[in-house]
C-alpha cells in the first residue's frame, strides 16, 4: 500500500511538470525577440490557452497516478508472495524471520512474554509412500488449518519448511504457550486424511524479567525446535517446553 501512495504522488508531481513544459515550450515559440518586453507578450500569449494547460495537467495526473497505483500495488503483491507459502498460505521461513525480529524489537519495549511453538506434522514420508504426495500435501494443508484456527489477531502462523509448522504468539506465558499447544495437538488427531495425523510440538518462551531464556531469533527458535525434537524422542504426538522454562511464568 505504502508504495502504491508513492508511486501515485510522483505522478501528481509529474502532472505539475507537464504543463509547465509546455508552457516553456510555447513561450519559446512565440519570443520574437530576447528583451523584457518581448519575453511579456509572450508570456501573455501563451497564457491565453489556460485550457490546454488544464487538460494536460489532468490528464498526466490521471495516467500517471493509475500507472504509479498497479505499479506499486503489483510491487506489494510480489513482496507478499516472497513472504508466502504457496501450499498453505500461512508465512514461509523469511516472513516468520522477520516477524520474529521485530516482535523481539517490541519485546524490549512492551516487557511482556512470547512464545514460539516449532509443530512437526508426525509420519509424512509415510503418507507419502503409501497414499502419494497429494495425500501430503492435504495433511499438510490441515495442519496449517488447525494452527490458522488457533492463531489470534497479534499471532503469527509459518510453514517452516518440509513437514515443520511454527506459531509466535506474542504476550503468551509458557503456561499459556502449553495449553495453546495442547489444544492444537488434540485437533490434529481429529483431521480427516488418507492417514491418521498426529504431530510433535515444542514450545519456547521468552521472559523479559528473566535472562535465563533466548532473547534473540535463532537462540529462541533452535530453542523451540530442540523441544519439539525432544517430543518426537518421546513417542511422538507429544508437547515439550523447552529445557530451563518454568510453566507457571507471566
Amino acid at each position: 500500500m505504502q508504495r502504491c501512495i508513492g508511486y501515485s504522488w510522483a505522478g501528481t508531481l509529474l502532472s505539475v511538470g507537464a504543463p509547465l513544459g509546455l508552457l516553456a515550450l510555447r513561450i519559446s515559440r512565440y519570443t520574437e525577440g530576447w528583451d523584457l518586453c518581448a519575453l511579456r507578450r509572450a508570456i501573455s500569449r501563451a497564457a491565453q490557452d489556460r485550457g490546454d494547460y488544464v487538460y494536460v495537467s489532468a490528464s498526466t495526473a490521471v495516467v500517471f497516478s493509475a500507472f504509479g497505483f498497479l505499479l506499486g500495488r503489483q510491487a506489494d503483491q510480489l513482496a507478499t508472495l516472497s513472504r508466502t507459502d504457496p501450499l498453505t498460505g500461512l508465512l514461509n521461513a523469511r516472513g516468520l524471520f522477520e516477524r520474529v525480529n521485530s516482535e523481539l524489537v517490541r519485546l524490549r519495549r512492551r516487557r511482556a512474554p512470547l512464545a514460539m511453538f516449532v509443530i512437526d506434522l508426525d509420519g509424512l514420508k509415510t503418507i507419502n509412500d503409501r497414499h502419494g504426495h497429494r495425500a501430503g500435501d492435504d495433511a499438510l494443508r490441515s495442519l496449517a488449518a488447525v494452527i490458522r484456527s488457533q492463531l489470534r489477531t497479534t499471532d503469527v502462523g509459518a510453514r517452516w519448511g518440509g513437514d515443520e509448522f511454527a506459531i509466535l504468539a506474542s504476550n503468551t506465558s509458557a503456561s499459556a504457550a502449553l495449553a495453546v499447544a495442547e489444544r492444537i495437538r488434540a485437533l490434529i488427531l481429529q483431521q480427516s486424511a488418507a492417514s491418521p495425523l498426529s504431530a510433535s510440538i515444542g514450545v519456547a518462551t521468552i521472559d523479559p524479567s528473566s535472562e535465563r531464556v533466548p532473547t534473540d531469533c535463532d537462540r529462541l527458535m533452535r530453542a523451540a525446535d530442540g523441544a519439539m525434537y525432544e517430543a518426537k524422542q518421546r513417542g511422538r504426538n507429544n508437547v515439550v517446553l523447552a529445557k530451563g522454562q518454568d510453566q507457571d511464568g507471566p
